[in-house]
């Protein structure tokens, strides 16, 4: 006859309460640490050396779940949106991240292009400004001129669902 197995002892994590093997994995690893070094050395021998287990190069963002949120890049796109067939609405995202305050910079493209321009949510919830026709192509120029932050590197359009420099 087998013999009968003996249950296994898991010790769990008295901050994150994961089991102390998945600790690493979970949100709050770096509060758990000094309770790792103290209750179950054996498990993480990196820790005890002094060094951490990944170097620091730079604050990352968490989210829930341990996810890592991305540093946005610094860039402005443009898009051209046709609606109706004939009617155009250009798109420009992300100049909020070189500083420019979005609502000045709609009244500067609806004043210089002669059309309407607002800021609104895009699907992203993020705020873009929505520039009524196509000035996808003389809008490069305008903006290097009036925001010298904004390098002429840093513009890419959407075409045909590739981005595509505007350089």
């Amino acid at each position: 006859m087998a013999e009968k197995r003996q249950p296994v002892l898991v010790q769990y994590c008295q901050v994150c309460s994961l089991p102390a093997e998945y600790c690493e994995f979970g949100p709050e690893f770096n509060k758990c640490k000094p309770w790792l070094i103290q209750n179950t050395p054996d498990l993480y021998p990196d820790l005890l050396k002094g060094g951490s287990s990944e170097p620091k190069q730079e604050e990352v963002k968490r989210l829930p779940g341990g996810k890592i949120k991305k540093k946005e890049k610094k860039e402005v796109v443009i898009e051209k949106v046709v609606r109706n067939k004939r009617k155009c609405i250009t798109t420009v995202k992300g100049l909020e991240l070189f500083g420019v305050k979005l609502s000045d910079a709609s009244k500067k493209l609806g004043k210089k292009f002669a059309t309407g321009a607002s800021v609104v949510k895009g699907p992203t919830d993020k705020e873009q400004i929505d520039v009524q026709g196509d000035i996808s192509y003389d809008i490069v120029e305008f903006i290097t001129e009036t925001w010298p932050d904004v390098l002429e590197t840093a513009i890419f359009f959407i075409e045909d669902g590739k981005k595509v420099p505007a350089a």
